[in-house]
């Protein structure tokens, strides 16, 4: 599965969008945290992805779907189980096709994240089979989490539940919690790594060169990659393939429009996290 997006001109899977109908958008939001999500007049190019079909190949890969889902209004509101359930703090809630406004989710930002625990999960994302995802955005700001329950139906991707909770209450609480403290805190993140990193980077003197090694704690100002999502993050779980108190993390930034990709592994030790390889 390849996923390439161009702004502009926007190739996602295998091709194009598809129009698949529906009524105008209102200004309604269902949920404090759908407000992120840029409610600006459509720009010409995203007028173009409107109005562009989504070929029956990009609901074979979750992810294919999504990058459309999340850029095309029209085939958004087709792909919403209406009325739309919302479990809000355990108080089930319905939402109806003339509540709901537009969300790009992390089309925008140019980036989006992904939490593992092994590299089993990493190839399930890449499969086939998968018949159900959960989408997560987590905003480390308001300890708040919205899960996005999507689920194949008749062969099409669609979304059935919305659910909002605590970060407290979520299965990756205690990684959540740590990475809040560790992307904004440069003396934590120092306190936080193993004794030795092993990490790989670009080069200093040719980009298309890679320098990988070790490094120690006190080194790690001069090597250590950007840590962009510092508010808000997302998460995409596959078939519920998750380990409740796994003791390792595989957090992933990827880019939208590039390919563009930098990898963090933390492990739980001694009851603390702490970041053992990265890899930008």
């Amino acid at each position: 599965m390849v996923i390439t997006a161009i702004w502009g001109l926007v190739i996602v899977g295998c091709g194009n969008l598809r129009n698949q109908g529906g009524d105008e958008l209102e200004s309604d939001s269902i949920a404090a945290d759908s407000a992120q999500a840029d409610t600006m007049r459509l720009s010409d190019e995203e007028e173009l992805i409107s109005e562009t079909p989504m070929p029956t190949a990009a609901d074979e890969f979750f992810d294919d779907f999504f990058f459309n889902f999340a850029a095309n209004p029209k085939l958004q509101l087709a792909r919403i189980a209406f009325p739309l359930t919302l479990v809000d703090n355990k108080e089930k809630k319905t939402v109806q096709k003339k509540q709901w406004k537009m969300d790009n989710f992390f089309m925008r930002q140019g980036y989006y994240t992904q939490i593992f625990d092994n590299q089993r999960q990493i190839d399930l994302s890449k499969e086939s089979t998968v018949e159900q995802v959960i989408l997560e955005r987590i905003n480390l700001r308001s300890e708040h989490v919205q899960r996005y329950i999507f689920a194949r139906k008749k062969g099409k991707w669609m979304l059935t539940e919305i659910r909002n909770e605590r970060i407290d209450d979520n299965v990756n609480a205690s990684f959540l919690n740590f990475y809040k403290r560790f992307v904004a805190d440069s003396v934590f993140q120092i306190e936080s790594l193993d004794d030795q990193v092993t990490f790989s980077s670009p080069s200093p003197d040719d980009e298309f060169e890679t320098q990988s090694g070790e490094i120690v704690p006190e080194q790690w100002p001069m090597f250590k990659p950007e840590l962009i999502p510092n508010h808000v993050i997302y998460n995409m779980i596959y078939d519920g393939q998750i380990v409740p108190g796994s003791n390792q993390k595989i957090f992933m930034i990827r880019g939208v429009a590039n390919g563009m990709e930098s990898q963090l592994v933390f492990k739980k030790k001694g009851g603390r996290w702490r970041l053992v390889e990265f890899d930008s």
